[in-house]
């Protein structure tokens, strides 16, 4: 039933600490466009897919989600963390646009070398520590579900 036929766009709803924080992070800095909100949340487009913030009184005005690392290629992959997939240009124009505001938790760099699953990624942080991936294929439809 779940079947790809035809991509769709997904709905993911994370805790924030601060709307207005998150507003700057994902409007201002990462260039977002914003959709609905309230005063408990805020819509993103995210590259077509929905992004809703929740603020979260529990994470405090200091807290940050909590996440554990996950060894993946010499690297502590945090979990959960979510991204999109893009085009090799694109990734490389979103590192140019972030690096000058994130802290990497993972620098952007090439893994699985020469591979099945060959990919460019990189990993940061929101400002309520919900951890981000970006990657990119070269050649996506060959390399996104390769083993």
């Amino acid at each position: 039933m779940l079947e790809n036929t035809k991509l769709s766009p997904f709905h993911l709803a994370i805790a924030v600490r601060n709307l207005e924080e998150a507003r700057d992070f994902y409007g201002r800095k990462m260039g977002l466009p914003e959709g609905r909100s309230s005063a408990q949340w805020i819509d993103f487009n995210l590259l077509g897919h929905q992004l809703v913030v929740h603020v979260n009184p529990a994470l405090g005005v200091d807290g940050k989600v909590s996440q554990i690392g996950n060894h993946v290629d010499g690297h502590g992959v945090p979990v959960p963390h979510f991204g999109v997939v893009l085009e090799m240009a694109q990734w490389e124009a979103l590192v140019e646009q972030v690096k000058d505001f994130v802290d990497f938790v993972i620098e952007p760099y090439v893994r699985f070398k020469g591979e099945p699953g060959e990919q460019a990624t990189m990993f940061f942080l929101d400002p309520s520590g919900n951890a981000l991936e970006f990657k990119a294929f070269r050649d996506i439809e060959k390399s996104l579900f390769a083993k």
